[in-house]
């Protein structure tokens, strides 16, 4: 399918470095984005599917890099079906799995967690809620586990890891299976801060330097921190990634974003919502945090959208996160809410309301246009301006 956005205001690209591409158009075919700039007319009357921003902001598609999948679109944790799809109104276009550690009556025998991180990979290959990308399976690390168990699961495409939730004795235990995952090819994040769930323990600075995993999540806490004698710890005496959550201490969030900016570690910052968990279902997580931690902070909201987008894609070698010519296709147009003082996406960030989901496109696909079902109405108003595929793809009502 080939498609295009067109008069576009600004283009947040993704990359904190160059935050803003030039042009005022996205043409975009075959999954991938083909031109970032201004499209001939040639080119709009090639296009399936051309939509008008009216002069909004496009932004890549939100990646929450820490999601509780367990199976379809369905939590275990909050008994909730359609949250998936209902995280895509939110603008997240791409879910990374945080381990499939709530399916119930998961395994914890070594066959059994690299069979269930296999049998999720597999499932959400075939699955796209709503049209979002889930990076599912994760091997959840367990006393017993071999360097062949983790090759067999690199095998059939696993490239996840989770440490924090074993039945080991002490998390420093955890360092030979961390190191057993990475020469296996795959990403390793572990549980940061106190514990969560039952048979789950804190981790601290100490540990993560320890382990040396590739991504500590919700290091602000998931929900209750650790120490804040460590932060600099880690930010300064490792290359640890780092991930604040939307379910976490928002007071350490906004400390280990200075710190992390100050030490010029922000490529290594990123944001998950750490959802669904005691903390409930959040649609709206991603935005929320990256509201959040632009009106609370200096900085401005270009770059913590980054910290959503293209710092998350590159943490997790994924080829979305930016507007730019060959990238996935998955981009959201943004704006000022209706009624909002703001009379700009980035202005109402800054000024502390949510931005308006005007239209979400995944594999350059438009999921809905129009408005999500879970923000505010915009300002402006999108328009189709061509379409040959016979549909409007307006959002639906929320009759819940």
């Amino acid at each position: 399918m080939k498609t295009a956005i067109v008069n576009i205001k600004t283009i947040v690209s993704g990359d904190w470095r160059k935050p803003f591409a030039k042009g005022d158009s996205i043409l975009m075919n075959n999954g991938k984005i083909t031109k970032v700039g201004t499209i001939s007319s040639k080119e709009f009357d090639s296009c399936d599917f051309v939509l008008d921003a009216d002069g909004m902001t496009a932004a890549p598609g939100l990646i929450d890099s820490q999601v509780h999948v367990a199976f379809a679109d369905y939590t275990p944790r909050q008994r909730t079906i359609g949250f998936l799809e209902s995280y895509l109104h939110g603008g997240i276009t791409t879910s990374i799995s945080a381990s499939e550690v709530h399916v119930p009556g998961r395994p914890t025998d070594p066959d059994g967690v690299v069979a269930l991180a296999v049998a999720a990979k597999k499932s959400f290959d075939n699955y796209s809620p709503g049209g979002m990308h889930v990076h599912a399976g994760a091997v959840i690390l367990e006393p017993g586990l071999t360097q062949k168990h983790f090759n067999e699961a690199a095998r059939q495409g696993v490239w996840l890891a989770k440490a924090g939730f074993g039945k080991f004795k002490s998390p420093f235990d955890y360092k030979p299976y961390v190191k057993m995952a990475q020469k296996a090819g795959m990403i390793v994040n572990v549980h940061t801060g106190g514990a969560s769930i039952p048979d789950s323990s804190p981790i601290t600075g100490d540990h993560l330097l320890h382990m040396q995993p590739d991504v500590s999540f919700h290091i602000n806490g998931g929900p209750v921190a650790m120490p804040d004698a460590d932060f600099p710890r880690i930010i300064n005496e490792s290359e640890i990634a780092l991930q604040i959550c939307q379910a976490g201490n928002i007071r350490t969030a906004l400390m280990c974003l200075d710190m992390a900016i100050e030490a010029d570690a922000f490529d290594r910052l990123i944001f998950a919502t750490d959802t669904p968990t005691g903390t409930g279902v959040m649609p709206l997580g991603m935005i929320k945090t990256v509201v959040e931690m632009a009106c609370l902070s200096k900085h401005s909201p270009e770059m913590m959208l980054a910290a959503a987008t293209g710092n998350n894609a590159n943490v997790y070698k994924i080829n979305t996160g930016f507007i730019k010519r060959g990238r996935a296709a998955d981009v959201i147009l943004l704006d000022a809410p209706l009624g909002s003082s703001a009379k700009t996406a980035l202005d109402a960030i800054k000024h502390g309301d949510y931005p308006a989901v005007a239209a979400a496109f995944t594999d350059g696909i438009p999921r809905y246009v129009g408005r999500s079902r879970n923000t505010p109405p915009s300002t402006r108003q999108t328009r189709i301006a061509h379409n040959t595929v016979m549909q409007d793809f307006g959002p639906g009502r929320h009759t819940v």
